[in-house]
């Protein structure tokens, strides 16, 4: 298949493209590459990789990579509530409009498969398990944009869409801000980390299992297409405070506390069932503990924050 991937030299795609290229597709990555990086200089000696510099809401730059693509992957996004609270302009350019564009101009045999994320479900029940049925009720602009960018695609007739957990684990291109990395990151670095809310909850994937997601959804699509899938740890479904609680299985001398003032400017809460996508044979590969173990490894080479997008 011949794939379009905008924002390919992030997280994800940074472990994405190379799974992808090593099944014999041709890649094509359209990326702003801002900081020079060379995340993907690995693959450079593929014969079907195809990087492009340009911006993903530039249509004059996606639309003829469109043309000669089979499958859109539309990551390019300004990703988290902190970074798109700065940026609210950049959000919504390019978390929502980039990818409606995307998606008009997208033909009926094309095909869209969209990473959103699952903290459209706002503040879920106590305890009840959100499914994809669940009403959305995104309470930050992020999940505002990833939302709505998500009812373009489902109503495109050929598209499917993954709503990811929060994504932990090591890739080329790191994450520090995203929570199980950074709690991690301060567990091994400070011994200590003050929690907000500790019992607000959350639902976690393995960066590897989300490029697995992906691969599922291309292998299977004519019985995926037109459907949400979350896609999570089901045996993770933790509040702040239990992850910290794993996180210190792990790192001795790790101590977390909870601050008697002050709030969590991200106000979700949720517990998320992933039955649906597990219905369909996908299982992941890489649990929480052995997550947390890898990242302890990753860490003893990270000697800076940098990688963060907060």
């Amino acid at each position: 298949m011949r794939i379009l991937i905008t924002g390919g030299a992030g997280y994800i795609g940074s472990i994405l493209v190379p799974t992808l290229l090593e099944r014999g597709h041709h890649v094509t990555v359209l990326d702003t590459f801002a900081a020079g990086d060379t995340y993907l200089a690995q693959v450079c000696a593929n014969a079907n990789f195809e990087p492009v510099r340009g911006d993903a809401r530039d249509m004059s730059v996606v639309e003829p990579l469109l043309a000669k693509a089979d499958i859109a992957i539309p990551l390019a996004a300004l990703v988290g509530a902190p970074l798109c609270a700065r940026d609210k302009i950049g959000a919504t350019t390019l978390n929502r409009d980039a990818v409606v564009d995307l998606v008009k101009r997208t033909s009926a045999d094309q095909r869209v498969i969209y990473p959103t994320t699952n903290s459209g479900y706002g503040i879920g029940a106590a305890d009840a398990f959100c499914t994809e049925e669940s009403p959305l009720r995104p309470v930050s602009l992020y999940g505002v944009t990833k939302v709505e960018a998500e009812q373009a695609v489902l109503e495109h007739g050929n598209g499917s869409s993954l709503r990811l957990a929060t994504v932990f684990g090591m890739a080329p291109r790191m994450r520090l801000d995203l929570l199980v990395n950074d709690f991690t990151w301060r567990a091994v670095n400070d011994k200590a980390v003050v929690l907000f809310e500790a019992h607000f909850r959350r639902n976690f994937i393995h960066v590897r299992d989300v490029t697995k997601a992906f691969v599922h959804v291309i292998d299977n699509f004519e019985s995926m297409k037109g459907e949400a899938y979350n896609v999570g740890l089901s045996e993770a479904n933790l509040s702040k405070a239990q992850l910290c609680a794993r996180i210190a299985e792990h790192v001795p001398g790790f101590t977390y506390i909870e601050a008697p003032v002050g709030e969590d400017p991200d106000k979700r809460d949720y517990i998320v069932s992933n039955a649906k996508l597990e219905a369909t044979g996908w299982l992941p590969d890489h649990g929480l503990d052995a997550g947390i173990k890898e990242l302890i490894k990753g860490y003893r080479m990270l000697r800076n924050g940098r990688f963060s997008n907060v």
